[in-house]
């Protein structure tokens, strides 16, 4: 295993992020999506902008880190989203574990 990764991305509603976190989940891109209430601030073609969005964090093997942002922005329903991805430096042995145990599986 290649350590573990973190995805963020900010959706409109919790239904919206949970939806695309289930299907992740389903899919074995992800172990786990913490969804945050959040208040964005943002220049969008040319225009400040507010808004109440949900955070979406979520946690991955660091092997699969592309392909489940590239399944992120195929299923996120704006039109362009927000989605960065970053390998961690450090994470707990038990957390290690857990992630190094995601992959393909039957729901």
């Amino acid at each position: 295993m290649s350590g573990i990764a973190l995805i963020w991305a900010p959706f409109e509603d919790e239904a919206s992020a949970a939806q695309v976190a289930d299907t992740l989940l389903d899919e074995g891109l992800v172990a786990c999506c913490n969804m945050i209430a959040i208040k964005s601030r943002f220049v969008w073609q040319g225009e400040r902008g507010a808004g109440d969005e949900v955070g979406a964090l979520f946690k991955t093997r660091g092997d699969m880190l592309h392909r489940a942002v590239a399944r992120l922005e195929e299923l996120h329903p704006y039109d362009t989203p927000a989605i960065t991805g970053w390998t961690c430096e450090a994470a707990g042995g038990e957390t290690l574990a857990w992630i190094a145990g995601l992959g393909p599986h039957e729901i």
